[in-house]
């Protein structure tokens, strides 16, 4: 179905043109469902930490603990697991900064770090806000009759993309509805009294209740609801205290046509297969933000889940590390920075010469292989198993497939998760805390949240949440060489060896060209007409990439929903930047 006329079809779906069938079959479930769940968690709002006298006491959510205080050190758990603060008192401001630690739940199986400063209110008594990551999901089923006569439904669920958008049969004998394909039976009930519909999604979840829409409301399904009928208009970021200074596209030397055409190529996506599902798209020249557009439900204050677009800010923080004083080098042996273990398993006499160098690039040559699913250092096998929960250990403990270093990388989470172990092993620090002071606050984040491994510490192979404006701070930071709104973050030195090519990745697409890799970004060449534009990328799984473009002072952004569809989030840093936002700087920039 051309993408021009799927809002018809989905308006005609919802009933809006010929009703709602006789109620017998499943006439009675066309239209789009809606399930939209906030689970929580229920712990956030204001925590007063009240220090006068000998015990502390710390109040929030109607709980009221005894605190932990050593030195400058602050922690507190609260019972049954539901939370802890890890802080510490600093004297300059008289603040109370450290992280919130939430549970984890059934729709965030990690726990899960965010920030927190709390301010003095008077003498020994300091209040702060906590903001958790919300334990949202939401599910939307599009009911349509085909033209045989009989009916389809497919699934989209803007948080973690299950089911991708696959077509289900869908029957009805009386109340009792299915959904089912080749691949898996979704069973429910109708309701037609209530008008409700019910179905078992996921093993581990209870029914989800659906109820439908029929006022092309369920923000999460289209990619914007209350559309102008004029189309498309563009607006300038507004600036909101964070950092950004703004421009408008004229100001930036940007062709508003460009841009005009790749936000309503999102627009007008077929819903039913979606090739641009696109949650969010920014994009900064000349250090301004000037396009800031949201879609499928998502805000500039909702943080969007990163996946492997974060694992970039681990060789970020070796490089911070270094210049606070720790003695790192991209040489630096990594074994050598882990003396708590006595010994490692599977020894291999080429563990002594893996360097930083390598676990950045990954090139450490262990059996390591996040596309490989019978490799031991797969991401998932590493998450999934239970007799080591210290995934630094489990990491060091691969047997070594090849030499480390050399030119060909495999893509492998977990050294870059051991880059933050460096970090960790140098510093002394809880990655959580390294993060904020020495990136976070100079960047003007507003509420993040880092996943956390079951020891307790941040886990850097990715997964991070944050607000794409703080985001895209990230490309900003390093074309910028290493500098936010005036202030050094990280040398110059440092950002300019981790944007050089170190290694290679095999080139998923004959027409990608090659594809290089440096300290955690993504490098390619990108062709528009006669010109070629080597832009460096932190790119994750479903379409997060930051996208920098030094040859036109450009940083852009998107999140996406398409996880786990490779061939759909992979091709907008390779075709939609070179068709429209290259044009959009260059058709009004000299040659």
């Amino acid at each position: 179905m051309p993408a021009g006329t799927w809002r018809a079809a989905a308006l005609l779906a919802l009933g809006c043109v010929s009703g709602w069938g006789d109620g017998s079959g499943p006439d009675a479930l066309l239209g789009v469902w809606a399930s939209e769940l906030n689970q929580g968690p229920s712990v956030r709002g204001e925590l007063t930490i009240d220090g006068r006298g000998s015990n502390w006491r710390a109040a929030i959510a109607g709980f009221d603990v005894a605190v932990e205080h050593e030195k400058d050190a602050v922690h507190f758990s609260l019972p049954g697991g539901q939370g802890e603060f890890r802080g510490h008192l600093s004297h300059d401001s008289g603040s109370i900064f450290g992280a919130w630690i939430q549970p984890a739940s059934l729709i965030h199986n990690n726990r899960y770090a965010s920030p927190l400063q709390l301010f003095p209110l008077g003498t020994s008594v300091w209040r702060g806000h906590i903001i958790p990551l919300d334990d949202r999901i939401s599910f939307y089923i599009s009911v349509q009759k085909k033209e045989d006569g009989s009916f389809s439904a497919f699934i989209s669920n803007p948080e973690a993309n299950f089911f991708r958008r696959r077509t289900y049969k869908v029957e009805r004998k009386g109340p009792a509805v299915t959904l089912a394909n080749d691949r898996q039976r979704l069973p429910g009930t109708f309701d037609e009294k209530t008008g409700s519909l019910s179905l078992r999604l996921v093993d581990f979840m209870p029914p989800f209740q659906f109820t439908r829409n029929k006022d092309e409301s369920a923000i999460g399904f289209f990619p914007r609801v209350a559309r102008d009928p004029g189309g498309y208009a563009y607006r300038r970021p507004v600036a909101d205290g964070d950092g950004w200074e703004t421009a408008s596209l004229a100001d930036a030397g940007l062709d508003p046509k460009a841009i005009t055409a790749i936000v309503e190529k999102i627009l007008d996506a077929n819903l039913a297969d979606n090739p641009a599902y696109i949650q969010s798209l920014l994009i900064a020249r000349h250090g301004k933000l000037v396009v800031e557009e949201y879609f499928f439900g998502f805000d500039k204050e909702r943080p969007h889940d990163m996946r492997s677009a974060s694992k970039t800010f681990a060789p970020m923080l070796a490089g911070i590390a270094r210049d606070h004083g720790a003695r790192l080098a991209p040489d630096t042996l990594v074994y050598s920075l882990f003396p708590q273990y006595k010994d490692f398993a599977r020894w291999d006499e080429r563990k002594k010469k893996v360097a930083l160098r390598d676990i950045m690039t990954m090139t450490a040559g262990n059996a390591c292989d996040d596309n490989d699913d019978n490799s031991p250092g797969g991401e998932d096998h590493m998450q999934d198993q239970e007799e080591q929960r210290d995934w630094y250990k489990y990491t060091l403990d691969l047997p070594m497939v090849r030499d480390p270093g050399g030119e060909h990388a495999i893509y492998c989470s977990a050294d870059l998760n051991l880059v933050g172990g460096v970090v960790e092993s140098a510093t002394g620090a809880w990655l959580p805390e390294f993060f904020d002071e020495y990136f976070a606050r100079p960047l003007q984040f507003h509420s993040y949240h880092l996943n956390l491994m079951p020891t307790g510490e941040a886990y850097m192979g990715g997964g991070a949440h944050l607000r794409p404006r703080d985001e895209l701070k990230l490309g900003q930071l390093y074309l910028n060489g290493g500098v936010w709104n005036g202030r050094r973050v990280v040398s110059k030195a440092w950002v300019d060896e981790s944007i050089a090519h170190h290694s290679s990745f095999t080139p998923a697409w004959e027409s990608e060209g090659p594809h290089e890799y440096g300290y955690g970004w993504h490098i390619h060449r990108l062709k528009v007409g006669d010109r070629v534009f080597r832009d460096y990328a932190a790119g994750g799984n479903g379409g997060q990439v930051v996208v920098v473009i030094p040859d036109l002072d450009m940083v852009l952004g998107f999140n996406g929903g398409s996880y786990g569809e490779f061939g759909k989030w992979y091709r907008w840093e390779l075709e939609l930047v070179p068709q429209y936002i290259i044009p959009a700087a260059i058709s009004s920039s000299p040659r």
